[in-house]
Formats: structure tokens, sequence, C-alpha cells
């Protein structure tokens, strides 16, 4: 029999989003998470379906809806199935290197600069 609520620990194990128990504890208590919109703190904090829950991880922010509450670990494309992701798009690091590719000195440019020097170290010569 399952019930129509799921600890919020299982449930982010469940998923995949952490790779244990222990760690899906953590983030739970670390105040990371979010269960529509109000920060939570406990690791037995019971969600239930249609929950939004938003996920601040080191480099990225999940947002996924509840679509399920698991019953085991299973492979990654039955995990995917206990969510629907909201999350925005990943953007690029660099937006140089996906628009045009960074400026290349030209040797004049070092050229003119080593010139420089050369005169200000002969000017100081005693």
């Amino acid at each position: 029999m399952q019930s129509d609520r799921q600890r919020i620990d299982k449930w982010l194990f469940f998923t995949r989003v952490v790779k244990s128990r222990t760690l899906a504890a953590e983030l739970a208590s670390s105040g990371r998470i979010r269960v529509n919109r109000e920060k939570i703190d406990k690791p037995g904090y019971s969600i239930k379906l249609g929950d939004v829950l938003t996920i601040a991880l080191d480099h990225r922010v999940l947002v996924y809806r509840v679509l399920d509450l698991g019953e085991r670990r299973g492979p990654a494309p039955e995990a995917q199935m206990l969510y629907e992701d909201l999350s925005p798009p990943i953007e690029p690091r660099n937006k140089l290197s996906l628009a045009e590719p960074a400026p290349v000195k030209t040797g004049g440019d070092w050229k003119q600069a080593r010139r420089e020097v050369d005169r200000l170290k002969r000017s100081n010569d005693f």
C-alpha cells in the first residue's frame, strides 16, 4: 500500500538527485530545499503529489514537480518518471566561446610594447 505522502529525503534518494539517503538527509537539513516556496530544514518533511521542489545544488538549481512517490531507487529512466523537470535552462559558462573566438593579439601589439620598454630602459642608463 502506497500512502499519499513521503519523506523528502527518501524521495530525493529515489529520484537520484543525490547518491545516498544520508546525503539526501543532509541536503534537506541544510535549508537549500523549498517545497511550494517554503524553506524546509527537516529530512522528515512530508511531500505529496503536485508539490514543487526547488533544490539549490552547488552549481545549479533544480525545480521539480512531484508526479509520483517512489518505492525504491531504481534505474534512471524509472526515477525520471517520479518528477517533471521545471528547471531553468543552464547558462553557458563562457558566452564568448559560443559567439565568436577571442581576438588574437598580433605581433605588432607585442612589438610596440617591447620597443616602449627598451626605450625606457635606455633612457634610465647611467
